[in-house]
Order: C-alpha cells, then structure tokens, then sequence
C-alpha cells in the first residue's frame, strides 16, 4: 500500500497534532535555505532519505545518493521525488546551507515529543570532538550534547569552535531544554558560577566536577572532604564525640566485578557548608561530594578522588546515581556516535555540514533508542533497518 508523506506545504502549528507525529512531520517544518529556482528536490525527501542512510549505517552523502538509487522504487511509495534522487553535491549543498538553529529546533520539538517524564532524571551535558570536519587552518570542532539517562535519548546539541568554548555553549544549551526537576551533570569545564545559575533557575539541580578550572575552590573542597573523611577514620578518645564534619558525612560504598576489573567506588556527601567562604556566589550551593574510586586491573591497583559541588541535598544515594550516570554520555553517547555512526571520521565541513550531520546522527539515534521490539544492539539494528523495509517504516514512525 502506497504513503505519501506531507511536503511542507501541509505544515501544521498543531502542538497536539504534533506530539503524536512521526519525525518526518517535523522535517516538514524545517525551513529551506534554497531559493526557489534551484530546488529540484524536495528538502523533506532529501531530509528523510539523508535519515534513512544513516538508520542503515551509511555515513557520508555519497552514501546517500547510492542508498536512494539503490531504494529508489520503495522511497517513491511515500516520498514525491519530483527529480529522482538529488545528488552526493546536492545533498551536501543542503546541509551546508540549513541553519543549525532552525534544524535544532526541530531536533528538540519531536524529541521532547518522545520524552517521558522521570523525577529527577539524569541530563549530562558534555562534549564531543568532531576530528576530522576541518581544514588545515582550522582548529577542531566541538559538539556539546545533552543525554537523557532513564529515557536513554539526546535531548538537544549545539556545535562550539573548541574546547575552551564548551563554557559558552552550556548555557545557551540549556535555555533550550526542558530540564525541571531534573539533575543536570557536567564534567570540570563546565564547573562555573554562572552555569550553576541557569540550571537553578532552569528549575533543575545540578552536580559539577571540579578540577583546576577552579583551583581554590577545588582546594577547599578537597581539603574539608580529606580531612572529614580521615576524622571518621580515627577512634575519638574516651567520652570524646566525633568532629560536626565527620560526624555528618554521607558514605555509600558500591562494588564492580567485570572482564578481569574489580573497581569499589566510595560516595561521600556533605551539607555542612558554613566553612565556604564562596557559598553565596553559587546559586543554590546545600553539599559538596567526593568518589574514591579504587581500580585493580590486572594485579595492580590505582586509586583517585574526585570532588563535585552539588544543589542537592544531603541524599547520597541520589548523588552517587548522579555521578554513575553521567558516564553513560560518555559509553551510550560519544562510543555509539564513533562506533555505530563513524562521527570521527566524517569530513563534512562546508558551511553548516558538519554541525547537521552531527544532529542528524544524534536524531538518527535516538530513532534506533526508542524503537523497542529488536533486541539488538544499535549496529544490529542498523542492519535490520537495511534488510527490512517495514522494519525501516517502524523506525521513522510511518
């Protein structure tokens, strides 16, 4: 049975409407860049044939001119096609020319359309390199991406110049998102006053990392946490209480075994704060936490601390889950965009490409994510995707 899908023609402001619509609804709202006359292919067509070869695990927009020559007949039972399929050049052009801003927008409209709500949900927000979509006079980009924990999808990423520049897109990223009564996670770079700020006021909390990008505090904290923690260590003399600090120091201890590695992380927390000359300057500051992670892999042992300022309150439970939880970015996220989707090697760069792309695969992945009835991995899905159109169907949600 032949589907044809809206063109933007048909777009609709419906919010109702579009909650319950596939994604390839909200391609339909995707602005064109193109002027008129020089659009002999639909952007919905080139957008959902673009998705499609990623579904499968094309890569670049070669990929894509072959993957819809080699679907052609299939992708005419739903896409107009009114010129065949746009070519490598084609697709490229497009992608350059889309404005980041507008492509998000779509990104986060159906994406909050899928998100289902979790108390204090887990969102980590960090940065992501793209290596090789530069030229010789340019420095590395980067993608700072926001991961939904419990509902397992990108939530919304935004493209910096380097490094350096993930303080400023922070911010900007999460005045975009829906984050209330969430917990917002961010490694060291993104550990500043200002930051803090918009999650509390973003009706969220938060737990930062710190490290030398803020040394006296990172000092401070280490030293009251250090010493708390050797206090509860020592036996008081006779009739003698333990010191406040110590005293109420939160401890959670976890035990991992896996391929040869046996890790025991060590959870402290601590609302007694009246020691922290800053406490005023970071909006919605109650504790402050450490991990002690201790590491034998192979006969040897390593050990390391790490610190984190935190508008939680005391619940070390809530803040070990917390810290766990944002190494998911970097293993469901970052490894799955190298892995699955190649991310490091893609060499788009024109104009707006290469950030596209990376909200595209993002898009893409969260697609193979919530798609529940194979119980496969993501690059088995992708061959599924491949080998079975109706399976492809499920994926875009027709």
């Amino acid at each position: 049975m032949e589907r044809m899908l809206k063109h933007p023609e048909h777009k609709s402001d419906d919010k109702t409407t579009l909650a319950k619509s596939s994604l390839v609804t909200y391609f339909a709202l995707v602005p064109d860049p193109r002027v008129d006359r020089r659009k002999d292919h639909d952007l919905l067509d080139i957008l959902v044939i673009a998705v499609c070869t990623l579904l499968c695990g094309g890569e670049t927009f070669n990929d894509m001119e072959d993957f819809g020559n080699a679907k052609i007949d299939w992708f005419k039972t739903f896409l107009k096609l009114r010129n065949g399929i746009a070519s490598h050049d084609t697709f490229n052009r497009v992608f350059a020319a889309l404005k980041p801003k507008e492509f998000l927008d779509c990104f986060l409209r159906w994406t909050q359309s899928l998100r289902e709500v979790v108390a204090q949900e887990i969102v980590a927000l960090d940065g992501k390199a793209l290596r090789r979509a530069l030229n010789k006079d340019q420095s590395i980009k980067y993608v700072v991406s926001a991961w939904a924990e419990s509902n397992g999808l990108v939530l919304g990423q935004l493209k910096v110049a380097d490094k350096s520049n993930e303080i400023t897109a922070v911010p900007e990223l999460l005045r975009v998102l829906d984050l209330s009564g969430c917990i917002v996670t961010i490694d060291a770079m993104g550990c500043q006053k200002k930051i803090a700020k918009e999650i509390i006021e973003s009706d969220a909390d938060y737990v930062l990392a710190l490290k030398g990008n803020q040394e006296t505090v990172h000092e401070e904290v280490k030293a009251f946490l250090d010493q708390a923690l050797a206090q509860t260590q020592v036996e008081p003399p006779p009739g003698a209480k333990l010191p406040k600090a110590a005293a109420r120091l939160a401890f959670l201890e976890t035990v991992e075994k896996d391929h040869g590695r046996f890790e025991i992380r060590r959870f402290y927390q601590s609302a007694e704060l009246d020691w922290f000359a800053d406490l005023e300057k970071w909006e919605g500051l109650k504790s402050v936490g450490m991990v002690e992670s201790v590491r034998e892999i192979g006969g040897k042992s390593t050990t390391e601390r790490r610190y984190f300022l935190s508008s939680l309150s005391l619940g070390v439970e809530t803040f070990a889950r917390a810290v766990r939880s944002h190494w998911g970015v970097e293993n469901k996220l970052h490894w799955v965009m190298d892995v699955c989707f190649r991310e490091d090697q893609s060499r788009a760069r024109a104009g707006f490409a290469a950030e596209n792309l990376a909200t595209l695969r993002r898009l893409a992945l969260n697609l193979l994510k919530r798609e529940k009835t194979k119980r496969r991995g993501i690059r088995g899905k992708q061959l599924n995707a491949g080998w079975d159109h109706a399976y492809l169907l499920r994926l875009l949600g027709i």
